[in-house]
């Protein structure tokens, strides 16, 4: 039960790293130094207080960022790769295994895909937006993708297994748009 558990917290805080690269890092260092969680071996400097300002300075300036029009859209291809070496790392931070090859491999897989899932439809979803609003929107899509980020970090630490079938949705959810896509233009190349 304890593995599920880590298992749930790392790829629930790797998902929340798709919405926000820094925030959920942010929560996790807190939520650690704060005695709510603990950090694997080798990891407990992300509850330190330079790493914990460093990250709060990030975190602030990632999501001031997306509220510029033109910037948000930008960070969007710069964020895929930070997303899923965040999510690796977090997941590694708190997936508890037999031996460290296997939770790196477990943080690298199921953390660095939840979170370049979750990456992608937010980047699909910017897009959508900015096509069907001229990016007017975009200032609402970061708020929810802010709030996304915070409450799924949350969630990770009060109910892990709970923030992994949350995870397990997304995922799916997803999955079923870029297949739903892919169909799509299938057929119109067809035509």
């Amino acid at each position: 039960m304890e593995i599920l558990l880590s298992v749930g917290l790392g790829v629930g805080l790797a998902a929340a790293c798709g919405f926000r690269v820094f925030l959920p890092v942010l929560v996790m260092g807190v939520a650690a130094r704060a005695g709510a969680l603990d950090l694997s071996d080798g990891f407990e400097w992300m509850a330190g207080t330079p790493a914990l300002i460093a990250l709060g300075v990030a975190a602030v300036c990632e999501v001031g960022a997306y509220y510029i029009p033109w910037l948000d859209n930008v960070l969007d291809v710069a964020a895929m790769p930070a997303a899923v070496t965040a999510g690796i790392v977090v997941a590694a931070a708190n997936i508890e295994t037999a031996t460290p090859l296997v939770g790196w491999a477990l943080a690298a897989v199921a953390g660095g895909s939840a979170a370049a899932v979750v990456q992608t439809g937010t980047t699909l979803l910017r897009g959508a937006s900015t096509m069907m609003t001229a990016g007017i929107g975009n200032p609402v899509v970061s708020t929810g993708e802010a709030g996304s980020a915070a409450g799924l970090s949350l969630l990770a630490i009060t109910m892990p297994v709970l923030a992994l079938a949350a995870v397990l949705l997304l995922v799916a959810i997803v999955s079923a748009r870029l297949l739903r896509r892919r169909v799509l233009k299938a057929r119109q190349a067809d035509s």
